[in-house]
C-alpha cells in the first residue's frame, strides 16, 4: 500500500521535461480547438478523458454520471477554448472545469433528493489477480480515505492520484497554497491514525 501513494508521488516528480513538453503540446491543441479544429479536439480528448473521468468518478461514485460529466467537460472545452489562460497547465484547467461541473451536479442532487443516502464509495474493482493481502490493504486504505473530510480527501486525490502540485491544486480548488498545505497536513495525520487503528503502518505521503 505504501507503494500505491508513494509510487504516484515518484512518478509526479519523474520526467519534468516530458511534462513541460506535453503541456506545450496541449496548449497548441487548445489554440487549434479555439479555431474550430475538430481533430485537435479528438486528440485532447484521447489524452485526458481517462484522467478527467476518474477524477469525477471519485467525487460522484457513479460511472454513468461520471461519463456524462466527462462529456460535459470536453464540450465546455470545445465551446470555451478561447478563454484558456496559460497561467496554469492545460491538465489543471481541465480538472478545474471537471470540479466545477461535478460540484454543481452534487448540489443539484442534494436539492432534488435531500434524503439520498446512496453509497458514495465506488472505486474500481481492478486487479482481480492481485494477491489477497495487497488487495485487502488497498481496500482498507480506500475505506480510510472515505473517512477524511471532503476537503481533505479532495486534496489527497489531486496530489497523489492525479499528480498535481500544491500550486495546481490551489488553482483547481480556488484556495490559497497555504490552505492546500494545511489540509494536506491534517489529512496525513488523520489517515495515519485511521490506518494505525487497522493495524497498518502509516503510508508515506
Amino acid at each position: 500500500m505504501r507503494s500505491d501513494l508513494a509510487g504516484s508521488a515518484s512518478v509526479a516528480a519523474g520526467d519534468e521535461r516530458g511534462a513541460v513538453t506535453r503541456d506545450k503540446s496541449d496548449e497548441a491543441l487548445i489554440s487549434k480547438i479555439a479555431s474550430g479544429n475538430r481533430l485537435a479536439m479528438h486528440v485532447l480528448f484521447a489524452r485526458h478523458h481517462t484522467r478527467v473521468y476518474r477524477f469525477i468518478l471519485r467525487m460522484v461514485g457513479e460511472a454513468a454520471t461520471a461519463d456524462d460529466l466527462t462529456s460535459g467537460v470536453f464540450l465546455a472545452v470545445w465551446r470555451k477554448a478561447q478563454r484558456f489562460e496559460r497561467r496554469c497547465a492545460p491538465s489543471t484547467w481541465l480538472l478545474a472545469i471537471a470540479r466545477r461541473k461535478t460540484l454543481a451536479e452534487l448540489r443539484r442532487r442534494r436539492q432534488s433528493l435531500p434524503d439520498s443516502g446512496e453509497a458514495k464509495q465506488s472505486y474500481s474493482r481492478d486487479d482481480p489477480e492481485a494477491p489477497f493481502e495487497a488487495k485487502r490493504r488497498r481496500e482498507i486504505l480506500r475505506t480510510c480515505l472515505t473517512r477524511l473530510s471532503g476537503e481533505q480527501r479532495e486534496v489527497i486525490d489531486l496530489v497523489y492520484y492525479h499528480e498535481q502540485s500544491v500550486h495546481e491544486v490551489a488553482e483547481i480548488v480556488g484556495i490559497p497554497r497555504n490552505t492546500v498545505k494545511t489540509r494536506m497536513f491534517y489529512a496525513r495525520s488523520k489517515l495515519a491514525q485511521l490506518l494505525a487503528a487497522q493495524g497498518i503502518a502509516p503510508v508515506s505521503l
